[in-house]
């Protein structure tokens, strides 16, 4: 495999382990056919402090075809009895939304990109020039479509939910002719996942074996999952959002409101600066606390010559004494001087017997 880079750039923005996660906010289908409530999702996630704002373009004939028999009609999970044409129907964001969504995201700063299904919405997307690419789990065995959106020479970024280590490797291979470089998401396609099988561990595994960024595409319920891979180094943390669960949607169970997605990007940025590096060096907030720790006090008034015990010379706080280590040197000596309870113990007030 050659070499890949452990930093790419999207839009300006350095990402990689050296960087604060690149969050970004999953539109899918939160805005419920409105597009008003598709723009005010937008709003939201820039005022959450998200990165980036993400798409999915393709349209219920683009994705499968009207078809209600075997393998077309979804058992179990949210969307239980619905077929694959009407789910992809009622989620899809229209197309000619797209500019006024781009519009939107870019008057605002935010940067703004899709999850293309096949080559017409890689076409489409080109003339609205994105920053960025992104494969979604379902697609990542289809490595036609990888390999047209690395033609593009944007950025990549891949989800691996329900992918084997082959297919992941198979898609690594395809994606490594973008010159914009990858990005690989762990990802468990559970709606919801239940927490125990994210598996977080696999983000690291997976920088390793493949030498690109990774970070976690999140479909768990609530923010510990999203702070829990920041903290081990995630590189990029996606979620999905929703102006109210309460008003329903194809993905809004697992979908976060715009007040706790803003406390997503504070927490995920605060794990991650957590992180730090490794120290073993006073840090500038500890200087002040220094003094107060153990030190050698005389808790008893001593007269010159008395003998220094136990009973008179104490490890206790604050730290303006002899270190707590040097009672060895300092026990059974004798007092050099008369000395007050409370005096902090030094070498000074020690008769010198050398």
């Amino acid at each position: 495999m050659s070499e890949k880079k452990l930093e790419i750039t999207i839009n300006g923005r350095k990402i990689g382990r050296g960087h604060p996660p690149y969050i970004i906010a999953e539109l899918s289908g939160n805005h419920n056919g409105d597009i008003s409530r598709a723009l005010a999702i937008i709003e939201a996630a820039y005022n959450s402090g998200a990165d980036a704002v993400k798409l999915q373009t393709y349209t219920a004939d683009t994705i499968t075809i009207d078809h209600s028999g075997p393998g077309f009609v979804i058992n179990g999970g949210l969307w239980d009895g619905q077929t694959l044409y009407d789910l992809y129907r009622e989620a899809h964001t229209p197309w000619d939304w797209h500019p006024k969504l781009f519009e939107k995201a870019h008057a605002l700063g935010l940067t703004i990109f899709s999850s293309p299904f096949d080559l017409s919405a890689i076409e489409f997307l080109e003339t609205l020039d994105v920053p960025a690419y992104k494969i979604a789990s379902f697609e990542i065995v289809d490595l036609g479509l990888i390999d047209q959106a690395a033609a593009t020479g944007k950025p990549l970024i891949i989800s691996t939910g329900m992918a084997n280590l082959r297919e992941i490797s198979e898609a690594v291979g395809v994606a490594g002719n973008s010159r914009g470089g990858l990005i690989l998401l762990h990802c468990t396609s559970g709606y919801p996942t239940p927490i125990g099988e994210t598996n977080l561990q696999t983000i690291i595994d997976m920088e390793k074996r493949f030498g690109v960024p990774v970070g976690l595409s999140d479909h768990t319920r609530g923010n510990s999952v999203a702070i829990a891979a920041a903290a081990i180094g995630a590189s990029v943390i996606e979620k999905h959002v929703t102006l109210a669960r309460s008003d329903g949607g194809p993905d809004a169970e697992f979908s976060l409101e715009p007040t706790e997605f803003a406390q997503l990007c504070i927490d995920c940025r605060d794990a991650w600066e957590a992180i730090g590096h490794v120290n073993y060096q006073l840090e500038e907030s500890e200087v002040n606390m220094v003094p107060l720790r153990r030190s050698l006090y005389v808790v008893k008034d001593v007269e010159a010559g008395e003998k220094l015990t136990q009973n008179n010379i104490r490890s206790i706080r604050p730290g303006y004494g002899l270190a707590p280590s040097d009672w060895h040197l300092v026990k059974d000596s004798f007092a050099a001087r008369d000395i007050k309870r409370g005096t902090p113990l030094s070498w000074d007030d020690i008769e010198d017997t050398s």
